[in-house]
């Protein structure tokens, strides 16, 4: 087993590495920016190295930093956490010309899943479907017309990097796609260096449904489940669940079909670690593959809740070169686990970020209540990062158990000084619909609509 790791993230994730290092008795080294010098990753780790000025491209991102700062240090292996340079293949070939373990998937598993155009291919060779579309990029305005003209609009023109929502458009006709297809490439080369697009049907009002995947050295790979993603405020996902409300009382079927379809992707790619696979599920339970996130997902603690698995700790005995201890048949899911993103953004003000310093802070507790979070109060949040402060983790013995525990949870959580969007997520958990689990990616919008009409309404 490793006896140091560098944490190369920040915020919440870098202090949950930290902490199941510290379960495992390995020593931790968090790396930081100038405008994280207060952070509480840094306070936490055993040794702290300040790796530049607070934009990402000039700290986070800088992989010769990175790498400086792990060999000073001394460590066995780097965990990259999520974002940042957690999916970059480059990264993980240095760390292993430098003879530093990278605690993610092999950068042969990463190049066969490196964009999403790439893993569109790789899932059509694994058997399983995906959404009609391009063959790959599509680097012409003229080609971009052709393939909307034969798979028929609506369409999605997708950056074939990263995620976030940053880089998607719709269109539903050819003025909108000549106007989405510009507008992504742009934000695209902006957000991830890469403008590449392609373009797919668009499946109107689908569930997002990912499998949360694990795989070892020895080429066995196991899946813990379903997570819904569909509640999402452009493209960015709000609320994550599990089990799925449309696969337990719908398609429960599908439960499985799905779960062996991910694990077929992962073994085309010979894929090593933690990972999710995700799809998309329409209102008749046909689902198509989506992309794979190579990584760690911010809502995984909703399947550690639900399994009793410790998926960051099984990334760590995963890369140390463990086996996997669990064989398919051993993973059992027990309850209904529910998470809330925990944003500084101004809901009433377009979500505006809302960087500041907290005055007052009150995390909730109690049974089935779990906070991962990296704020205190009298921390600043800088501007140059995610918005996100925290997760905010319900688990129950049923859905309505552990939607009830949310709410109730919800109403605990104090934050002032800055704006956060607790009060929208009790919005949600109150929303009926919700409740009743009847909802798509679209149910965000047609929340903020109704408030609109509300509002205007009331003024009226």
């Amino acid at each position: 087993m490793f006896e140091k790791i560098l944490v190369a993230n920040r915020g919440e994730i870098a202090v949950r590495i930290i902490r199941a290092c510290k379960e495992m008795n390995i020593r931790t080294v968090a790396v930081y920016s100038e405008a994280d010098a207060n952070s509480m990753h840094v306070q936490l780790a055993d040794e702290a190295i300040c790796i530049g000025p607070a934009p990402a491209s000039d700290s986070y991102l800088r992989i010769d930093r990175i790498i400086s700062a792990a060999e000073v240090t001394d460590v066995d292996a780097i965990h990259p956490g999520y974002g940042f340079l957690a999916e970059n293949a480059h990264f993980a070939e240095v760390c292993e010309s430098c003879n530093i373990r990278f605690i993610g998937p092999n950068p042969r598993a990463m190049q066969a899943l490196a964009d999403k155009a790439v893993s569109r291919a790789l899932a059509k060779k694994a058997g399983v479907a995906v959404p009609p579309g391009s063959d790959g990029v599509v680097d012409k305005e003229q080609d971009a017309l052709a393939v909307a003209k034969r798979i028929g609009y609506p369409v999605m023109i997708k950056a074939v990097a990263g995620g976030g929502g940053r880089g998607m458009r719709v269109a539903h006709n050819d003025i909108s796609l000549v106007k989405g297809y510009h507008t992504a490439r742009t934000e695209a080369e902006k957000a991830f260096g890469n403008s590449g697009v392609y373009i797919e049907k668009f499946i109107e009002n689908p569930h997002h449904i990912e499998i949360q995947i694990l795989g070892d050295h020895k080429g066995r790979i196991i899946h813990l489940g379903e997570r819904d993603c569909s509640v999402q405020r452009r493209n960015q996902k709000v609320v994550e669940e599990t089990p799925s409300p449309l696969i337990e009382n719908k398609f429960r079927k599908l439960r499985d079909k799905i779960g062996k379809a991910a694990v077929k992707i992962a073994e085309v790619a010979h894929y090593t670690n933690a990972g999710t696979v995700e799809f998309i599920v329409d209102a008749h339970g046909n689902y198509y593959f989506l992309e794979c996130n190579k990584r760690i997902q911010v809502e995984h603690p909703a399947t550690e809740e639900v399994t009793g698995i410790d998926l960051v700790r099984y990334q760590i005995q995963l890369a140390a070169g463990e086996t996997l201890h669990h064989s398919q048949g051993d993973i059992q899911f027990k309850g209904h686990a529910i998470e809330c993103r925990i944003n500084a953004e101004d809901p009433f003000d377009d979500f505006r970020p809302s960087p500041g310093r907290i005055e007052m802070y009150y995390q909730p507790g109690g049974r089935g209540v779990r906070v991962d979070s990296h704020v205190y109060a009298g921390y600043t949040i800088p501007p140059s990062y995610d918005s996100m402060i925290g997760k905010l983790i319900a688990y129950g013995k049923d859905r309505r158990e552990a939607m009830d525990r949310m709410s109730r949870a919800l109403g605990e959580y104090l934050i002032t000084g800055i704006k956060t969007n607790v009060a929208f997520q009790q919005a949600i958990l109150q929303d009926p619909n919700f409740r009743r689990g009847v909802y798509s990616t679209g149910f965000v919008e047609q929340l903020l609509g109704g408030a609109r009409r509300g509002l205007i309404e009331e003024k009226t």
